[in-house]
C-alpha cells in the first residue's frame, strides 16, 4: 500500500575493479525489499521505537482493512498478536482469487490505481502488502468472496503454498493475513502493547463507526477527534473545553493546556498518522493564529497564540503525494479535483467555525485571551535571559567537550535520519568508552560533569541559567519546539547503581518538566548495559541479568570466568560495540495514559511526604548480597 516512486525499480548496479556485463545483475521484487528495507518501510529496530518496521508492518496490513471500511464494506476488523505472530482479519469484500498470489508478491500491481474503486486512500501503490511479505519469516493470506476461498503462503516472500480454490459458502467475505516478522532482519523483536494501542485508538478516532477487537479488548470512539485529544491529554488539564471542528473532508479539534510550553500536534492524512506533519499542519497552524490576531483585532506573536496548544487534525484528499516512502510528512499541495490549495481549504474551514464558535462562546474567548497574554508575558521575561544564554552557547559551541556531534541528524532528509541517536552519559569516563565505539555517522554523545539539577517545580528560567541544561537544550535543538529536533533516540545512559538511577531520575524531571512532549512521541529511552560477563576460551556472553547470567554459566560450565560490570567506564570500547550495535537493547520512557506528569513529578521529585514514605518502604528491598542481585530498572 505504500506509495513508491515509479523511477525506483528493482536493479542496481554494482561496482567493481571490473565494471563488465558480470557487473550488472537484476534483483527480484523480493530480494529488493530484503536488500533495501529502508525504503519501504523507514527503518528496521527490534520493537523499542513506536517507529520501528514490526509496526510498519501491522500498519501496512491494517491500512488495507480501513480501505475497504472507507469505501463502504466490513465494519469490524480482528486483530490478534500472540508473541510473534500478527494476524489481521477484515469482513471486505476479500482479494479477487485469481489475483491473489499478484496482490501480494507482484509490484505495481494493486486496485489503487483505480481512484473510482478506492478514493482518498493512503496506500497508491499496493506495496505494503508485498513489503510486509518480503520481511516476514511467515506469510499467509485468505481470501474469502463471494462463497469461495483461496489461501497462499509464502516463507521471506517465496511461495510455498498455492491452495486451489473451495467453496466456503458459510465463512464471512474478507482477506484474513497471518505473519511472523523475520528476526533474520530484526532480531529478536517484541511488541509493546501501548504502541499497537495507540496504532488502533488512532484508527478508530479516524474513521467513525469503526471497530477493531484487539487480544479480547473493543476499540471505538464515538466523536472522533475530540476523543482523540481527551485520550492524550494526559492530566495536565485544560483552559477551555476543546473546540470541535468538522466540515466536509476536514476535521480538527484543539484546546490550550495548563502546561506553559510546546506545542502538541495529532496531525493525519487519509488516516495516515503524518508524525512529520507537511503542508495541512503548517495550514491549520497559520489558520489559528490568523483567525485569533483577527478575532481580538491583535497582532500577537505566533508563539504566543500556539504556547501549549494541543490539537488534532484529518484532512482526506486524492492521491495524496508524500515526501516520504514512510508517509511521515504531506507534501501535496493541491486538493484535487477541485484545484484550491490545502492552504486556503484549511484557512477558510478554521477561520469561519473558530471565529464563529468565539463570538458564540466568550467564557472560552476570555479564557484564550488570558492563555495568550500569559505567554506574552512569559516570553518578555525570558527574553533577556535566553539572549544571554543563546550567546554562552555559541561560544562554549567552538570548543564544547560535552558534545560529539554525529553526521546525521533527525531533522535532515537523509535516508538514515530516523537511527540519528544522542546518548546522555554520567561522566568522562563513560562517555569516553561510548565515544570511542559509537558509530559516527549517527550516534552521537552528550556528557554530564555529574548530577544535574532537580529542577522540579522551576521555571523554564533555569534551563536557560544552568549551563549544563542549556548546553543539552542546545545540543537537542529544541528551543523553539520539536519540529527541528537533532535526534529521533534520546537514550539516557548511566549506571546502574544508585548514583545513576538517581541522575538518570533527575534527567528524567527535566524532560517531563519542560519538553513532555519528547516523551509523548517517543523519542526518551533507557539504555540498558550488561551487568555480567560470562565467558571461557571459546564463547563470551553478556547477561543483563542474574538470570541471564545463571543460564549463561550452566550453557559454558563452572569453569567460566563472571565479570561484574558496575559501571560504564569498566566497559571497553572493543565490549561496548556489542551494546550500541544492531543488538542494542533500549527500553522505551512510555507515559500511562492516565498518569498525570504533574502528580508524578510530584510524587517523585517534590518534598518528602508520607505517601512518598510508606511507598519507599512497601518497595524497599533487603538482599543479602545487593552486587548479586541488583537489576537494571
Amino acid at each position: 500500500m505504500d506509495n513508491v516512486d515509479s523511477l525506483i525499480l528493482p536493479k542496481i548496479v554494482v561496482m567493481s575493479d571490473k565494471y563488465t556485463e558480470e557487473s550488472i545483475r537484476s534483483l527480484d521484487w523480493k530480494e529488493h525489499i530484503r536488500m533495501r528495507p529502508g525504503m519501504y518501510i523507514g527503518k528496521l529496530g527490534d520493537g523499542a521505537s513506536q517507529d520501528d518496521g514490526i509496526y510498519v508492518l501491522v500498519k501496512e496490513i491494517i491500512d488495507n482493512s480501513i480501505d475497504e471500511f472507507v469505501m463502504g464494506h466490513g465494519k469490524i476488523i480482528d486483530v490478534s498478536i500472540e508473541e510473534k505472530t500478527v494476524t489481521i482479519r477484515d469482513y471486505g469484500r476479500g482479494m479477487p482469487l485469481g489475483k491473489l498470489i499478484d496482490c501480494v508478491s507482484k509490484i505495481n500491481t494493486g486496485a489503487k490505481y483505480d481512484s473510482k474503486v478506492f478514493k482518498k486512500t493512503v496506500g497508491l501503490n499496493g506495496v505494503g502488502s508485498k513489503a510486509v511479505n518480503a520481511l516476514s519469516a511467515y506469510f499467509k493470506v485468505q481470501s474469502i468472496r463471494e462463497g469461495k476461498t483461496k489461501t497462499v503462503v509464502y516463507e521471506r516472500g517465496e511461495l510455498i503454498t498455492d491452495e486451489r480454490v473451495k467453496k466456503e459458502p458459510e465463512l464471512d467475505t474478507g482477506t484474513v493475513v497471518t505473519f511472523i516478522p523475520d528476526n533474520e532482519l530484526f532480531g529478536n523483536f517484541h511488541y509493546i502493547r501501548e504502541y499497537v494501542d495507540k496504532l488502533l485508538w488512532n484508527y478508530v478516532f479516524l474513521n467513525n463507526g469503526l471497530t477493531i477487537r484487539f487480544n479480547g479488548e473493543r476499540f471505538y470512539a464515538k466523536n472522533g477527534l475530540l476523543d482523540l485529544l481527551q485520550r492524550n491529554i494526559n492530566g495536565n488539564g485544560v483552559l477551555y473545553p476543546i473546540t470541535h471542528i468538522k466540515e466536509a473532508d476536514f476535521e480538527c479539534a484543539f484546546t490550550h493546556s495548563s502546561k506553559l510550553y510546546g506545542e502538541d500536534y495529532y496531525a493525519f492524512v487519509n488516516g495516515q498518522h503524518t508524525t512529520q506533519g507537511g503542508t495541512h499542519l503548517a495550514s491549520f497552524r497559520e489558520a489559528i493564529v490568523r483567525t485569533i490576531r483577527e478575532f481580538y483585532n491583535k497582532d500577537f506573536e505566533t508563539s504566543d497564540v500556539r504556547a501549549s496548544i494541543i490539537a488534532a487534525l484529518s484532512i482526506k484528499i486524492q492521491e495524496p503525494v508524500f515526501e516520504s516512502q514512510t508517509k511521515t510528512k504531506l507534501g501535496s499541495q493541491l486538493i484535487e479535483p477541485d484545484g484550491m490549495t490545502i492552504r486556503n481549504y484549511v484557512n477558510d474551514i478554521v477561520k469561519r467555525n473558530l471565529d464563529n464558535y468565539l463570538h458564540k462562546n466568550p467564557e472560552t474567548a476570555e479564557a484564550l485571551y488570558r492563555k495568550i497574554l500569559q505567554s506574552e508575558k512569559e516570553r518578555k521575561e525570558l527574553a533577556g535571559i535566553k539572549k544571554l544564554a543563546r550567546e554562552s552557547v555559541k561560544k562554549a559551541s567552538l570548543h564544547n567537550k560535552k558534545l560529539r556531534d554525529c553526521r546525521v541528524h533527525y531533522n535532515s532528509n537523509h535516508e538514515n535520519r530516523l537511527d540519528s541517536s544522542i546518548f546522555i552519559t554520567e561522566g568522562d569516563s563513560a562517555s569516553g568508552s561510548i565515544t570511542k565505539a559509537r558509530d559516527v555517522s549517527t550516534q552521537a554523545v552528550f556528557s554530564l560533569k555529574g548530577k544535574p539539577l532537580n529542577c522540579f517545580g522551576l521555571s523554564k528560567k533555569i534551563v536557560y541559567q544552568n549551563e549544563e541544561f542549556n548546553l543539552l537544550q542546545a545540543a537537542l535543538n529544541i528551543d523553539e519546539g520539536l519540529e527541528n529536533l537533532r535526534y529521533n533516540n534520546i537514550v539516557i545512559a548511566t549506571d546502574a547503581d544508585v548514583d545513576g538511577m538517581h541522575i538518570r531520575l533527575l534527567l528524567l524531571t527535566f524532560f517531563l518538566q519542560f519538553y513532555p512532549d519528547l516523551v509523548k512521541k517517543g523519542h526518551l529511552y533507557i539504555l540498558q548495559t550488561p551487568l555480567f560477563r560470562v565467558r571461557n576460551k571459546k564463547q563470551t556472553i553478556y547477561c543483563y541479568s542474574v538470570e541471564e547470567k545463571d543460564k549463561a554459566l550452566k550453557k559454558l560450565g563452572a569453569s567460566s570466568e563472571t565479570t561484574r560490570f558496575k559501571g560504564l567506564g569498566e566497559i571497553s570500547p572493543g565490549e561496548f560495540k556489542n551494546f550500541i550495535g544492531n543488538s542494542i537493547r533500549l527500553d522505551p520512557v512510555i507515559l500511562q495514559r492516565e498518569s498525570s506528569i504533574k502528580d508524578i513529578l510530584t510524587f517523585y521529585m517534590g518534598k518528602n511526604t508520607p505517601d512518598r514514605q510508606i511507598f519507599i518502604i512497601d518497595n524497599l528491598r533487603v538482599e543479602e548480597d545487593v552486587l548479586e542481585k541488583i537489576q537494571v530498572a
